[in-house]
């Protein structure tokens, strides 16, 4: 029941920094599709860096369990062509789709729903795809620590850097 709970706290959360950072806005999408703004590039990362540090520090504390999942070509390449064809055609991403329907915008319904109709047809597709794409290019469980051979706290610190670099180049450029 805690895991419910602490899911939808950050859930929650992490929708409210959405809207506060102004990324659920139609024109931030577009404009970081355009490469233009890079407001939402800035958002994700921060999201990703956190998270980072953060699960990699409950996973040493032992308070989490690291689950690392294979890493399938077909499947990660198939998934973010699908992905990116979605969100260009729409404007929203999945996430984004709901905060802006959450906001009052009606335009993310038709994300919503193409995530429904998207659902149903790969439910349909899984049986041939498990065969296919599911499997195809499976490199297994690997992380950029373990191809390196080093502690995660070394490639941590180096992302955190790369990501202030990134941020004050962006500032810099006005994106």
């Amino acid at each position: 029941m805690s895991e419910l709970v602490y899911g939808i706290v950050t859930g929650i959360l992490f929708g409210f920094f959405l809207q506060r950072g102004k990324v659920l806005r139609y024109d931030k999408q577009i404009g970081a599709l355009r490469l233009l703004d890079m407001t939402i590039v800035k958002f994700m990362f921060t999201a990703i860096l956190v998270g980072t540090v953060g699960i990699y520090l409950l996973t040493d504390l032992g308070l989490a369990k690291l689950s690392v999942k294979s890493t399938i070509l077909g499947a990660t390449i198939g998934g973010g062509l699908l992905f990116g064809i979605g969100w260009g055609l729409l404007g929203y991403c999945p996430g984004t789709a709901i905060g802006a329907i959450g906001e009052g915008r009606w335009d993310g319904v038709w994300g919503v729903l193409g995530m429904l109709v998207g659902g149903a047809l790969y439910a349909e597709a899984y049986p041939w795809m498990k065969q296919s794409l599911l499997i195809w290019g499976d490199l297994g469980k690997i992380t950029l620590p373990g191809v390196l051979h080093v502690n995660h706290w070394v490639v941590i610190p180096v992302f955190i850097l790369a990501g202030a670099g990134l941020f004050l180049f962006f500032e810099k450029k006005n994106l």
